[in-house]
């Protein structure tokens, strides 16, 4: 699936955010994949840092986008696992996720997602998230 079709079959399958919708997939490659996704005062914690969750959230985003890239819409692959870090404070910017395929199995797909703000060359965030693919 290319770009275009994962967002569209982002706001297919989850509308209740489509009216919110600020992440986008912005390429796909073999084997990798860039998100982009706008931050607003929502995603703020105290602080004024992107939160946590909000991180998480688009690194699940980015990971679930790859994995339908490489085998379709299959709408039932969910996360099993999400090992977050959190590598520096997160200033409000369009936050980047580049996610990449570390390995691609008949039931599982291991990915590694590192975000980014704004334009620091510096990722502020790793990500290793693991999906379970029904058969």
């Amino acid at each position: 699936m290319d770009a275009d079709a994962l967002n569209e079959l982002f706001v297919r399958l989850f509308p209740h955010q489509s009216m919110h919708q600020t992440n986008r997939v912005i390429t796909v490659e073999p084997g990798f994949l860039v998100a982009e996704m706008e931050t607003d005062k929502a995603h703020l914690r105290p602080g004024a840092l992107i939160s946590g969750p909000t991180q998480m959230g688009f690194a699940d985003m980015a990971a679930y986008m790859l994995v339908l890239a490489h085998i379709g819409p299959v709408e039932m692959a969910v996360t099993s696992a999400l090992n977050y870090q959190f590598l520096r404070p997160c200033p409000p910017a369009t936050l980047t996720a580049k996610s990449e395929l570390l390995r691609l199995g008949k039931r599982l797909a291991v990915m590694d997602v590192r975000l980014y703000s704004g334009d620091d060359p510096r990722a502020i965030g790793q990500a290793n998230v693991t999906y379970a693919i029904p058969g």
